[in-house]
């Protein structure tokens, strides 16, 4: 086992417990507040990473490639977690873990696209396979109130995927020249301008109460703050080191394994069912997203 496979199954393990503590979240902190709460939080802890490891705070790197940075922050941060968020309030815990098995075929989709890999038939099969494992795991639903949830909750699961695997993927060749954390910490800090950005003109004269809640919401903080600690913050870094040692389709089947740990975690934890189908749901797109990425 490689460096690189450590560092990506243990983003998945870390990254389940705070999908449980977002859920717990989501009920009281709208997704875009509680993306910029988060946000903040994780940009905190990454600058005093920073200055305990005596890495630089600016990086000597050309325009474009700060601009590719700006972008990589801007949709896969600020607008992909938010659609996260929004996709969990809506599904549920262990629904939502079977629509992120969508994850696995938008990362190699997207490295088709941005750098011509090329999918065999044995990932086309897989493919399907998870395809199915989120049919059958979603078809009937506990936790969900209406259909138009369901619907949308996928939609907005799928799509942040794929937004998110452009986000990181197009600055590959970079965090894969400089340090992680510098990299993390450059895409939070402008995630969270561009958030506050967005706020200001949305919700002007009312940050408050809108952008600014989870800083108010003390009543919550038990909760959000080990959420941000172990979501932005170090399963971000886990993510970033994944994709830095090893190929997009061998890291992103060990995230994958965030799939099991969720649903597993949201029936002890949250006290949601764990269906039949749920289960079959699990090992079908469990069984793609390994043929997938080990082609």
């Amino acid at each position: 086992m490689y460096i690189g496979d450590l560092y990506a199954a243990g983003c998945a393990l870390v990254w389940s417990f705070s999908v449980i503590l977002m859920r717990v979240a989501g009920y009281q902190i709208p997704p875009i507040p509680l993306t910029f709460f988060k946000s903040c939080v994780a940009l905190f802890c990454l600058v005093i990473t920073l200055t305990v490891l005596g890495e630089p705070l600016i990086v000597d790197l050309s325009r474009s490639e700060y601009l590719r940075l700006i972008i990589s922050g801007v949709v896969g941060i600020s607008i992909a977690d938010a659609m996260i968020a929004a996709s969990l309030n809506r599904l549920g815990a262990s629904l939502q873990a079977l629509a992120d098995c969508a994850y696995t075929p938008a990362i190699t989709l997207v490295g088709f696209l941005m750098f011509g890999e090329m999918l065999n038939a044995w990932e086309v099969i897989g493919g399907f396979l998870v395809i199915s494992g989120v049919f059958v795991g979603a078809v009937i639903k506990v936790e969900v109130a209406a259909k138009k949830d369901l619907v949308i909750g996928i939609f907005l699961a799928a799509s942040a995927h794929a937004i998110m695997g452009v986000g990181i993927l197009m600055v590959r060749d970079i965090y894969r020249e400089e340090s992680v954390v510098w990299v993390t910490s450059f895409r939070f800090l402008v995630a969270v301008v561009a958030m506050l950005i967005y706020g200001y003109f949305r919700w002007p004269g009312n940050l408050k109460n809108r952008l600014l809640m989870g800083f108010f919401r003390v009543d919550m903080w038990r909760t959000i703050i080990p959420m941000a600690l172990l979501g932005p913050f170090l399963a971000t870094l886990l993510w970033i080191a994944g994709f830095k040692y090893l190929e997009a389709g061998r890291a992103a089947i060990y995230n994958q394994l965030s799939t099991v740990f969720i649903i597993l975690l949201a029936y002890f934890l949250l006290g949601e069912k764990l269906t039949k189908r749920k289960m079959l749901g699990v090992v079908l797109a469990i069984a793609g997203a390994s043929i997938v990425a080990f082609q």
